[in-house]
C-alpha cells in the first residue's frame, strides 16, 4: 500500500468510519495530516498500535491538546487498550506534568469512559503503603538508573534533600510501582513527556540511560520519538533524537 492507502486503513482502525471535521474547512491541511501521522509515522519502527496510542495519550496532555486528547481516548480503547492502562499512562504524568494537567486529561478520559458505559472508578493498581512507598520506590529508582541514585542523595544540599525524598516516594513510590503498565512501557512514556516539554534536556538524557537500563533499545526509542514528532514538532523531536545519540553514539548501537 502507499501512504494514502495506509492513512486510511489506520485512521479506520482508530476512529471509526466517521470523516474528519477539517475535511469540511481546511481538506488540504487535513491530507497533509493523515497522510503524514497515519501513513508515514505510524509505519516507522516495529511499535504497535496500542504502544503508540499510549505514547500520543501523554504527548497530547504534555501539549495540553484537549480535544485531540479525547479522539485519542477513544482510539485507544478501539485498538485494544484497557481502561486500566489509560489510566495508568495518564496517572504516569503527574510527576511530570503536574496535578493540574493531568487532572484535566483525566476528566477527558473520565468523558469518554462514561460515553461508553465504562464503570468508574477504574480498579486499584495501587502497590504501595504509606510506610513502604519511599522504600519501595528507591528500589525502582535504583533499578531505572543505578548508583547515580545514591549519588544524588549524597550530594544533595541539606535544604534540599526532600527533593530527593519526594523523588523517591512520590514520583517512583506512588507511580512507577503501579500495576496496570510494565515498567518498560512507563519509562518510555517518561521519556516521551519530557521530550515533550522542551528545555528539558538533561532529564531527557537520564531517561534514555533509564531506557536502555529496563530493556528498551535505542531503536525503540528512536521509534517512540518519531511517533511524537507531529505532537511536538521537529526542534523538540530533534533535541530527544540528538540526546538519545549521545548517550548512544552509533558506533556503539551494537552493544545494546
Amino acid at each position: 500500500m502507499n501512504r494514502v492507502e495506509r492513512s486510511k486503513e489506520t485512521y479506520k482502525q482508530l476512529f471509526g468510519d466517521g470523516v474528519p471535521s477539517a475535511y469540511a474547512t481546511d481538506p488540504d491541511f487535513q491530507d497533509i495530516l493523515s497522510r503524514f501521522i497515519f501513513g508515514e509515522v505510524f509505519y516507522q519502527g516495529q511499535l504497535h498500535h496500542m504502544e503508540r496510542e499510549l505514547i500520543t495519550l501523554v504527548v497530547l496532555t504534555a501539549n495540553q491538546s484537549w480535544p485531540q486528547l479525547k479522539a485519542h481516548v477513544n482510539a485507544a480503547l478501539n485498538v485494544g487498550l484497557t481502561p486500566v492502562e489509560i489510566k495508568e499512562a495518564l496517572y504516569q504524568c503527574a510527576p511530570y506534568l503536574g496535578f493540574p494537567t493531568t487532572l484535566n486529561a483525566i476528566a477527558v478520559a473520565n468523558e469518554v469512559f462514561e460515553a461508553r458505559n465504562i464503570a468508574l472508578p477504574i480498579e486499584s493498581q495501587k502497590q504501595v503503603e504509606e510506610e513502604n512507598r519511599h522504600e519501595k520506590g528507591l528500589a525502582v529508582q535504583v533499578e531505572i538508573f543505578g548508583d547515580v541514585i545514591a549519588n544524588n542523595r549524597a550530594s544533595a544540599p541539606s535544604n534540599q534533600k526532600h527533593i530527593q525524598d519526594y523523588l523517591s516516594a512520590f514520583c517512583f513510590g506512588d507511580f512507577y510501582t503501579r500495576s496496570g503498565l510494565a515498567l518498560k512501557m512507563r519509562e518510555l512514556l517518561t521519556l516521551c513527556m519530557v521530550s515533550s516539554l522542551g528545555g528539558c534536556e538533561s532529564q531527557v538524557k537520564a531517561h534514555v540511560q533509564g531506557n536502555l537500563h529496563v530493556g528498551n533499545t535505542k531503536e525503540t526509542m528512536i521509534a517512540a520519538i518519531t511517533h511524537c514528532l507531529p505532537y511536538i514538532g521537529f526542534p523538540r523531536a530533534l533535541n530527544a533524537m540528538a540526546c538519545i545519540n549521545e548517550i548512544i553514539p552509533e558506533k556503539q548501537e551494537g552493544m545494546f
